[in-house]
């Protein structure tokens, strides 16, 4: 037992001396630097000569710091990072060229010329990679430039692939609109709990102009918080948002119940509710925009996209749901009393299940 205490120390230095080489690697990062044109996308890609020799099998990386050698294995070295340099703009792939292989001795690398032809200006620049895949650890640089200036940079690796970049003009507006204004109105349709909502506020009817005030308050409750969540200046967590929507059906059922037909006409705490609770629904709107991606260059468009999309999801329930329900009212008025009233039994019951799963059962809510 004494000798092998003895042996202790040794083992932990050979250890040490052992993990040098696999240490030996001083920067395992790479750049990219893409500049937008009318004609297309170009720039320069820079490797590390540690990361080429890699992949050509080199046992000598500082070889190809030699503008000889280096034009020897660039046709190689070109095929590998292509295959895994990936452009898509204006939602095309297009193919990516590099070429002009150049040593840069002082960052100990290899710098390419990079070109992607599209014929025109993109809106929208996406850039998937993951240069060297053999090194977790390994980070590629990214700069964006429309002209000389520098608009966005990005920070890729393993876990972090890709990111999306919309042009300052009017094709990258027109590329954020047709990427957000469809995930608004997907996210309010594919919401169970934002429709039945909805729904429950209005299964009691009410003329035109008060139906549209209830929508209006939902619209401007929701706008609010969802710009202040998404912008970073205030975002509760979601197990308390997502409890709260989850009560604000079952307290719109329960007013149904209590008030019944008197909202049409008396009483009628639905735009206060709509508007209020409105201001909750917002947060959990913004939660699935924040992990969308909201690109800082287009901040202002992006929100405006994502609630122009879920107004026009809001519409497609609002309209067929209140038009139904007012020529039910008129056809077959005790009909009509049966449905909101079974309606909203089952809006506070599927609000109570969502509030008892959600504060209970919390999986997958952050």
């Amino acid at each position: 037992m004494r000798v092998e205490t003895r042996l202790l120390p040794a083992l932990a230095v050979l250890l040490v001396l052992s993990a040098g080489p696999a240490a030996a690697h001083p920067a395992p990062f790479s750049y990219l630097d893409l500049r937008l044109a009318p004609s297309g996308v170009s720039g320069t890609l820079t490797v590390h000569d540690l990361d080429a020799a890699y992949e050509l099998r080199l046992n000598d990386a500082d070889a190809l710091l030699d503008p000889t050698v280096a034009r020897r294995h660039e046709a190689a070295l070109a095929a590998v990072l292509t295959a895994r340099l990936h452009l898509v703009l204006d939602g095309r792939p297009v193919a990516v060229t590099l070429s002009d292989i150049t040593p840069v001795p002082d960052r100990q690398g290899l710098r390419f010329s990079v070109a992607a032809s599209t014929g025109g200006a993109p809106g929208r620049v996406r850039v998937e990679t993951t240069l060297f895949p053999y090194d977790p650890n390994h980070q590629t640089f990214v700069n964006v430039y429309e002209g000389e200036a520098l608009r966005h940079q990005a920070i890729l690796d393993a876990r972090h692939p890709a990111f999306d970049y919309y042009a300052g003009s009017w094709q990258g507006v027109s590329a954020v609109l047709g990427t957000f204004i469809p995930s608004g109105v997907q996210h309010i349709l594919i919401g169970p709990d934002h429709i039945l909502f909805l729904v429950g506020l209005l299964l009691v009817g009410g003329s035109a102009g008060r139906l549209g005030l209830i929508a209006t308050a939902f619209t401007l409750g929701h706008s609010v918080t969802l710009s202040v969540a998404a912008l970073d200046l205030y975002a509760p967590p979601a197990f308390i948002v997502e409890p709260l929507i989850a009560l604000s059906i079952v307290l719109v059922g329960v007013d149904n119940l209590l008030v019944g037909g008197e909202a049409a006409s008396g009483r009628d705490l639905r735009p206060w509710m709509a508007g209020l609770f409105g201001l909750v629904h917002g947060f959990g709107f913004a939660s699935v925009l924040r992990e969308f991606g909201l690109p800082r260059e287009a901040l202002g468009w992006s929100l405006f996209g994502f609630n122009v999309g879920v107004e026009l999801g809001q519409i497609a329930i609002v309209v067929p749901c209140a038009a139904a329900m007012g020529l039910l009212r008129r056809t077959r008025p005790v009909a009509a009393a049966r449905v909101a009233m079974i309606g909203s039994v089952v809006v506070v019951l599927a609000g109570a299940w969502w509030f008892i799963q959600r504060v209970f059962l919390p999986e997958g809510i952050a």
